[in-house]
């Protein structure tokens, strides 16, 4: 009777057991990619590829935007291979599949150089060579020279936010096989736009950086000063970037006027962030509105192009 009701109640615990390690395992596993920041790259690339006005050629585009979200998710594994023993450290990091022994050392890095290999090659084949090659030096640059550079360097934030702007260019590629004016418009103003952004976050999260001993400029810069004067101008350097689709002729003035709308609301909360007073507020209104401002602008410039243009 015991056996019976031992393996009769067993039985299912097990399955439910085994069905939710495998769950914690996929789960991990999708998180070593960080899918968020994965999204945002491929999200822009897109922008670059459509702002472009390609072909109609689904298989391209098919093959561009999962070449381009699996060089993204390499460059987020390989990251965090790099970057465990940091993470281990700061509270915001430390619950990531590396820090918890979700995921071995070892796993992670071969998944990270499977998934960067798989990526270029489907951009290669299935856009053009310069897709996969800027695919490739998106994360080459962004494990080489911006991860090492976070233990060196203040400045690595501005090395970082080359590599991140990157992905316009992959879409732009894959669309035209080449790069023409406002590709590279597109590519600064992500450059632009990730060094507000970055420096909120910065700012915010600086006891954690610390703690790992990444010395960011939020870190050396302990009154804060200069980190708000450097987001403001980079904020004024984005606007500008933002407006010369319109300026030479690549939009029309409805993609101006929203950029210029949106532009005015982002100093405002990038010159808010000078006050001293009001810091630590301001910084995360910064954060909030740099969410906001970015999707509104890119797609404003796809449906000009699209529409009106």
């Amino acid at each position: 009777m015991n056996v019976k009701e031992s393996s009769g109640i067993s039985a299912p615990e097990g399955i439910i057991e085994r069905a939710e390690t495998k769950t914690m395992a996929w789960s991990a596993y999708y998180e070593l990619t960080k899918p968020r920041l994965s999204l945002l790259s491929v999200i822009t690339a897109l922008v670059g590829y459509l702002a472009a006005l390609p072909e109609r050629n689904l298989a391209v585009l098919f093959n561009f935007l999962c070449g381009t979200a699996l060089c993204a998710a390499s460059a987020a594994a390989l990251n965090q291979w790099l970057e465990r023993s940091e993470d281990a450290i700061m509270p915001r990091t430390k619950n990531r599949p590396l820090p918890t022994n979700q995921i071995s050392p070892l796993a992670a890095l071969g998944i990270g150089i499977t998934l960067g290999v798989i990526g270029s090659l489907q951009l290669v084949y299935g856009a053009n060579l310069l897709a996969g090659l800027i695919g490739a030096a998106t994360i080459l640059s962004y494990i080489i020279v911006y991860t090492p550079m976070k233990k060196m360097t203040r400045w690595s934030t501005e090395v970082g936010a080359i590599s991140g702007a990157l992905p316009p260019l992959i879409g732009w590629a894959a669309a035209e096989g080449t790069i023409s004016g406002l590709g590279w418009i597109l590519f600064g103003v992500l450059v632009f736009w990730q060094i507000p952004h970055f420096m909120a976050i910065a700012w915010s999260f600086r006891k954690d950086y610390a703690m790992a001993g990444f010395p960011m400029l939020s870190v050396v810069d302990p009154d804060g000063g200069k980190v708000a004067r450097w987001s403001f101008l980079n904020t004024v350097a984005l606007v500008a970037v933002s407006l010369l689709p319109s300026i030479v002729g690549y939009a029309s003035w409805f993609y101006g006027g929203v950029a210029a709308i949106f532009g005015i609301w982002f100093l405002k909360k990038a010159f808010d962030f000078l006050s001293k007073e009001n810091r630590e507020t301001a910084a995360r209104k910064l954060f909030f509105c740099s969410i906001f401002y970015l999707p509104a602008v890119l797609f404003s410039l796809v449906i000009d192009r699209w529409i009106l243009f």
